[in-house]
């Protein structure tokens, strides 16, 4: 190793130099995955047809430059979720805080992503999504409706178990720009 590849290892060590990570964006379909992506790549809201197939694209925010997958949500693309979420880095998990009545499906949905022996340390960001809107839940009720609260692992994100998945939940709105940031900050600790 020369001393310009120890430099970058001692940097990217305490933090200091750019990381690269590769990120999922998963949840059933209309919960905002597209939406949040556009958001972040181009600071606009855009109308966004559903997605059909998993497209990527690349952004960076802070010192981490995120390749991003983000994949449908209906229940045929979830077929498709396993063969990039075990690759990742990290998934951001959405949820669409406004329907309840999907909260079962999303729940089981999650579920099978934490039952997954290959993502056992990966960190997972849950956004609770949509709560500006008047139906919807108070994050405490998402949680305790997916049955995760003895799960989480906290904001403050420190002294995990190195065998121990980071898991937590930032509620958020998208479309009024408020809530993710504080997730993706959570995210960036553990990349």
């Amino acid at each position: 190793m020369g001393f310009g590849d120890w430099f970058k290892s001692a940097l990217s060590f305490l933090g200091l130099y750019k990381k690269k990570a590769t990120i999922v964006f998963v949840g059933l379909d209309n919960a905002g995955k597209s939406t949040l992506l556009a958001m972040l790549k181009n600071s606009a809201t855009t109308t966004v047809a559903p997605t059909q197939q998993p497209t990527s694209q690349e952004l960076v925010m802070g010192s981490i430059r995120f390749k991003t997958f983000d994949l449908g949500g209906h229940e045929v693309a979830r077929q498709l979720w396993e063969q990039y979420v075990t690759n990742s880095d990290g998934i951001v998990f959405l949820v669409d805080s406004a329907d309840p009545s999907r909260f079962e499906e999303s729940r089981r949905t999650l579920q099978e992503l934490l039952d997954n022996h290959d993502l056992a340390t990966t960190p997972i960001l849950i956004l609770s999504n949509k709560v500006d809107i008047q139906t919807a839940v108070s994050m405490e009720t998402m949680v305790q409706s997916f049955g995760i609260q003895h799960l989480l692992t906290g904001k403050g994100g420190s002294n995990l178990r190195s065998d121990q998945r980071p898991l937590e939940v930032f509620p958020c709105s998208v479309i009024n720009r408020f809530g993710y940031t504080d997730g993706f900050k959570w995210l960036s600790k553990y990349l």
